[in-house]
Order: structure tokens, then C-alpha cells, then sequence
């Protein structure tokens, strides 16, 4: 998470995720992303990141500048989905592809390494997204 545009975000045990809005304590989530006046808003709420990937890149977590890194998923086949981040709806909108502005902050290696590889999506319910939480689909949700 990050309060503010072009600073490192920091690791969390556990946020607060709510719908409609985002990440409690995000930069989106005030207003105040690099791209907020951006006119597209779906997607804006939750970016993920494949782990996998940020290691071809050479880069940590927080300078890849995505919420959540996740493990074992391929995030492409989340798009156009409703999934579960522990109790948490989330909505796959569209892929997070890297851009410039994260190239110029790390290196032009990561518009390559991070390709395909990240997700954005919108909070449906509100809810704690805590540190080991699964990501399944919540259509097997009981």
C-alpha cells in the first residue's frame, strides 16, 4: 500500500478491502494515484502481480507498485471472472500491463518481464484481505 503517488508501497499483514471504493489507506483509494483523473475507472480498486514475474524482472514487490503479489496463478484467466481473495468478491477486469512510468522508476526491462502477468480488479464486498490468503473462483463459494 502507498498514501501517496511515486512512493514505495508497504507491506501489510492485513487491509481493509471495500467495495466500490478500494484499499483502505491506498493511494487510489484517496484520489490520489498517478493515474487517477484517468477517465477508465474499472479495474482501479485492486492491482495484482504474478510472482513468478517480478523475479524475471529483477525487481521487488514494492517497486512493482501492484497490491497484491500472488503465487501458482496464472492472473490472465481472471479476467472477465468474479474470484474470492479470502472472503473478499472481486471482479477481473482487464489486464494490469506494465507502462512507462513504471519503466522509468525501475528499468525498461520490466515492460518485457511483466507483460501479461498482472491484473486489475474491482472490490464487490467488503472485507480483510490478509497476508496467505487463497484466490479461488466464487462461484465455488458456499
Amino acid at each position: 500500500m502507498s498514501p501517496k503517488a511515486e512512493r514505495l508501497p508497504q507491506s501489510r499483514q492485513r487491509v481493509l478491502a471495500q467495495a466500490g471504493h478500494g484499499l483502505a489507506g491506498d493511494r487510489y483509494f484517496a484520489g490520489v494515484g498517478t493515474y487517477s483523473d484517468h477517465p477508465d475507472t474499472r479495474g482501479r480498486h485492486l492491482t495484482l502481480i504474478e510472482a513468478d514475474a517480478l523475479e524475471r524482472a529483477g525487481i521487488d514487490a514494492a517497486a512493482a507498485r501492484r497490491n497484491l503479489v500472488v503465487s501458482g496463478l496464472p492472473l490472465g484467466s481472471l479476467v472477465g471472472k468474479r474470484f474470492l481473495i479470502g472472503e473478499v468478491e472481486c471482479l477481473g477486469q482487464r489486464l494490469c500491463e506494465p507502462c512507462d512510468h513504471l519503466a522509468r522508476l525501475t528499468h525498461k526491462r520490466v515492460l518485457r518481464a511483466l507483460a501479461h502477468t498482472g491484473l486489475r480488479a474491482d472490490i464487490l464486498t467488503s472485507g480483510e484481505i490478509r497476508i496467505g490468503d487463497a484466490i479461488t473462483h466464487s462461484a465455488l463459494r458456499a
